[in-house]
């Protein structure tokens, strides 16, 4: 079961968090929404009982990449779920979570988010497990805050900065993009086949892509806002994130895929400053490590998981 619950980020936005699996009864500090939803149409929005005494459920907070949705962490969420408290956020500008123009898209105000969702969600100490963009937040934040976080999984995040050349990259990207898309299968075979950035077919990616997609009077466009995208980007892109990365004290594990974005010897320099890093890697998968190969996945991540949660 996935249910919908608001949570207020920085500056008053409206971020829909989605929980997989039943609240256990014996925690109130649970939040409960009024009714239930998955991470498609809105719903309801939730709301927070008082909290209570009781030792609560291992939580984890899933944090999607630049573009991303809570809904491409349902896999791994449901199977956390049959352990744990697993929560997928759509942070600002994603997903059902706000977008409003004025707000503010930087970094500082998604590891706000971050914090604010869980503290709200009860959630805390939790492991954060981030991909991409949500990776850096999961870092950043649990150098940030210690005490709200056990440990943290890193997933095809670079460490180093990119540049100004990836940021005019990206705008060309978005331009090429043939949107409005008359139907899902067109943004399957453009996003999996077409797209000039795919060296090889990827069926997952075009799947990935979909998810992000609403229907409008004239097709099929992204949910969120590309310029938006690129304003997120700049906030983070032109500079390096070692620093943070030292002050995690956390147990980190750094997973890459064998043909993503971040190459294995940033990936064991990152464990190396990492004060209680470890490294896995998963064979045949790309960026998009936990959507392009998910059993392999959850077994990278699953010893690392057993470990934390059994330290308290």
């Amino acid at each position: 079961m996935v249910r919908r619950i608001d949570v207020t980020g920085t500056g008053g936005v409206r971020l829909a968090a989605w929980e997989f699996g039943d609240p256990p009864k014996s925690d109130p500090a649970v939040l409960v929404p009024r009714q239930a939803g998955p991470p498609g149409p809105a719903g309801p929005p939730g709301r927070a009982e008082p909290p209570g005494g009781v030792e609560r459920t291992p939580g984890v907070l899933l944090l999607h990449g630049l573009m991303g949705r809570a809904s491409h962490w349902a896999s791994t969420a449901r199977w956390l779920s049959g352990r744990h408290r697993a929560v997928a956020l759509d942070q600002r500008g994603h997903g059902q979570s706000e977008k409003p123009p004025q707000a503010a898209f930087t970094r500082e105000a998604y590891v706000d988010d971050a914090e604010a969702a869980l503290e709200q969600l009860g959630l805390s100490p939790a492991v954060l497990i981030g991909h991409a963009m949500g990776a850096l937040t999961a870092w950043q934040l649990a150098a940030r805050r210690p005490d709200l976080v056990r440990g943290v999984i890193i997933c095809d995040m670079r460490a180093s900065a990119l540049g100004s050349a990836s940021q005019r990259e990206w705008a060309d990207w978005f331009k090429a993009w043939p949107t409005p898309f008359a139907t899902l299968a067109d943004v399957r075979k453009w996003f999996g086949e077409d797209d000039p950035w795919v060296e090889r077919p990827n069926p997952a990616r075009g799947e990935f892509y979909a998810e992000v997609m609403h229907e409008g009077p004239d097709g099929w466009r992204p949910v969120f806002d590309p310029e938006q995208m690129l304003q997120t980007r700049a906030t983070w892109v032109y500079d390096a994130h070692w620093e943070e990365l030292a002050q995690v004290r956390c147990p980190a594990l750094v997973v890459r895929g064998l043909d993503g974005e971040l190459g294995r010897a940033e990936a064991q320099e990152m464990v190396r400053v990492l004060p209680r890093g470890q490294y896995a890697e998963v064979a045949d998968a790309g960026h998009l490590v936990h959507y392009d190969q998910p059993e392999a996945w959850r077994a990278a991540i699953e010893p690392f998981l057993d470990g934390v949660f059994s330290e308290t």
